[in-house]
């Protein structure tokens, strides 16, 4: 009987050492150095972080607003939105066409425990601040929102103009 309880310890110690050495970093954190994501949206792309031209501040709130409600950037402009949670419960910002944001929205309410990250979300817990860089490389009307269930509909959304 001992012996079998030898490999059962030891894959139970293989096993848990990883989890151990994963520490405290959420699997949504963005590491500074992962490569950039190529991927061209209706509204733009990921941002290089060293070409950023200037930075927006973003809140967000329990009201179920973000103030800014609306910022206009030029069309090739690299941004980096720093989205804060003012509110006490979890927010977070999502840019995209509104077509995108509504179709996402519904996702979200149909599977609320839905994990994500790209580079174009911010899940910005209370009292805290995360940041995403954007390029908005391609001139229109655009949008953020918060998609977590009931706040987009509540009206957590903003609009961004580029020129």
């Amino acid at each position: 009987m001992k012996f079998w309880n030898l490999p059962a310890a030891l894959v139970v110690l293989a096993t848990t050492v990883p989890a151990f050495a994963h520490g405290e970093k959420p699997h949504t954190s963005k590491p500074e150095d992962r490569a950039i994501s190529t991927e061209d949206k209706a509204f733009g792309r990921e941002g290089d972080p060293k070409r950023v031209s200037r930075r927006v501040s973003i809140e967000m709130s329990d009201q179920m607003r973000f103030k800014p409600g609306s910022i206009q950037v030029k069309r090739g402009e690299t941004v980096r939105l720093e989205v804060t949670n003012a509110g006490k419960v979890m927010h977070e910002m999502v840019l995209g066409t509104m077509k995108e944001l509504q179709e996402h929205a519904e996702l979200m309410r149909k599977h609320p425990g839905m994990e994500h990250d790209e580079p174009y979300m911010a899940h910005v817990a209370p009292g805290k601040t995360e940041r995403i860089v954007w390029s908005f490389d391609k001139p229109g009307e655009f949008y953020y929102g918060c998609l977590i269930p009931g706040h987009f509909e509540a009206g957590m959304v903003g609009r961004v103009v580029v020129r």
